[in-house]
């Protein structure tokens, strides 16, 4: 047997008194001080890593891409051909995929604990990809609504879940970078996307079809090859992992309990747990950190290749230009996603971004005649929204404890951050274009709020952090209360 390697308290800093633990009662210390057979922890991380990880990464790479590829489908000629060009058709094909979207987030994840991760997440995955090959068969504006809610409606539990899922899996400052890694599957999408578009638009013409149908039809069609095989390949929780031994289940359910508390695994989500939660007004907080970012994200990720073709650019042109700011975006996220792991802190690294995001803002709403200027403007948006939303939403699911209160917070966060969404695709008119300055004020109006909603948050939960402190430590709470409390719990400490 491998001892686990002697570490410091990796909540804590230089300087720092030691922490307490978090639920010093909940977890073995026999389990929690002996790693299984032929592994150590960190070997046990990695494995965690490999199996937890990419998996999810290119599920929703594939989700996010069927949701924004109508962007890329509509520079090849979508609108002209189902007569979109009237008024906001256009935007309301978008906004009609939030309406399910929005709705069913916090049901799917009560379905996500109910059902084997692997079971819900693949039957969602076909769904999505089966809807987007249809959309490259409709015939009129009538079909395309139509599949975009039904797209909306399959879409639904792959972000919540997924980030509820690595929520489970990991503690809390082994975290940012995983859910960064797996949120810059957005980031892929889109560049990855830009350069499919850009080959796949050369089939126009192919077996009678325009390019745009083309797009929808083989990006869904390969989603719905790929969910077959992650039937068998996505993870579930912990407890039901059939490729841990059930010593290192135990050892995994161990290390969780010492950072986050008893998980409550086996208890059913009844009703009374959803409105215990959101009597906590952290929860309320953490929707408007989301809500905020969401209308830049979904501002740049629908109207970013129409804007960059504004600049004179042919359909396979503004494709490939559209690659690079999501390639960035990537990048400065994963640097972010780091820093902020390795200091163990959260706060400051949703802030600065966001304070990135208003510069790029404020470029674009004042500069009209520089197109190398706006595109480098629209680098600092991709780069920034995209770094900080994984930080918000990390910031927060890694603050809630236990399977009952992070199932619901996590898809109450995404469900209404998602109604962003809407706002987003109404912003930018057509009647706007090129300029967009009516859409870039309110992105940069919403980026405000999220930084706004964060410094509310990071204040209540230092403020909760120093009233424990200052409590008595033991207050003859029993094991099971402890689990129903989960982070509302006297020995709870928050992550800032």
């Amino acid at each position: 047997m491998f001892h686990r390697e002697k570490k410091a308290d990796p909540d804590a800093h230089e300087g720092d008194s030691p922490a307490p633990p978090v639920y010093d009662a909940d977890y073995d210390e026999d389990a929690l001080a002996v790693c299984p057979p032929h592994t150590t922890e960190k070997k046990l991380v990695y494995r965690i890593d490999l199996h937890v990880i990419p998996c999810l990464c290119i599920m929703y790479l594939l989700a996010f891409l069927d949701r924004v590829n109508i962007a890329n489908a509509n520079v090849f000629g979508l609108s002209q051909e189902l007569h979109l060009l009237d008024g906001n058709k256009y935007n309301t094909a978008l906004v009609i995929f939030f309406v399910p979207y929005v709705l069913f987030e916090i049901p799917s994840n009560l379905l996500l604990k109910k059902l084997k991760p692997r079971v819900w997440l693949s039957i969602c995955m076909f769904g999505f990809g089966f809807v987007t090959t249809m959309q490259g068969l409709v015939k009129n504006y009538s079909g395309l609504l139509a599949t975009r809610f039904f797209l909306g409606l399959f879409e639904t539990g792959m972000f919540p879940g997924a980030f509820y899922l690595i929520g489970m899996w990991y503690r809390r400052h082994e975290a940012q970078k995983r859910y960064t890694f797996f949120f810059s599957s957005t980031t892929l999408a889109g560049a990855f996307g830009g350069l499919l578009a850009s080959a796949i638009g050369k089939m126009d013409g192919m077996q009678g079809y325009r390019g745009w149908r083309w797009i929808f039809i083989l990006e869904g069609t390969l989603t719905c090859v790929v969910s077959v095989f992650f039937f068998f390949l996505l993870p579930n929780f912990p407890e039901e992992a059939s490729w841990l031994s059930e010593d290192e289940r135990t050892f995994v359910r161990a290390r969780l309990q010492q950072d986050q508390g008893k998980s409550a695994r086996e208890r059913p989500i009844k009703l009374k747990d959803v409105g215990n939660v959101f009597k906590d007004i952290k929860v309320i907080v953490g929707g408007f950190m989301y809500f905020g970012l969401i209308v830049p994200a979904y501002g740049y990720a629908y109207f970013s290749p129409g804007i960059i073709q504004s600049y004179g650019y042919s359909p396979i042109q503004t494709q490939l230009h559209s690659v690079p700011p999501w390639a960035a975006a990537f990048g400065f996220a994963m640097i972010i996603a780091y820093l902020s792991d390795k200091l163990r802190h959260r706060f400051l690294f949703a802030i600065f971004p966001m304070c990135v995001c208003i510069a790029g803002f404020a470029i674009l709403i004042s500069v009209h005649d520089n197109h190398r200027v706006q595109y480098g403007a629209l680098f600092l948006v991709a780069m920034s929204a995209y770094s900080a939303m994984p930080i918000v939403v990390c910031y927060f699911n890694m603050n809630l404890g236990g399977h009952h209160r992070r199932a619901i917070g996590s898809a109450w966060q995404i469900g209404f951050g998602n109604i962003g969404g809407i706002i987003a695709v109404f912003a930018f008119l057509k009647k706007d274009a090129p300029k967009y300055v009516t859409g870039y004020s309110i992105c940069l109006a919403f980026v405000s709020l999220s930084m706004l909603s964060c410094t509310v948050y990071f204040a209540l939960c230092a403020w909760q952090n120093r009233s424990r402190e200052k409590s008595v430590r033991d207050i003859g709470l029993t094991e099971y209360e402890e689990m129903e409390l989960g982070d509302m719990g006297p020995n709870y400490r928050y992550l800032l």
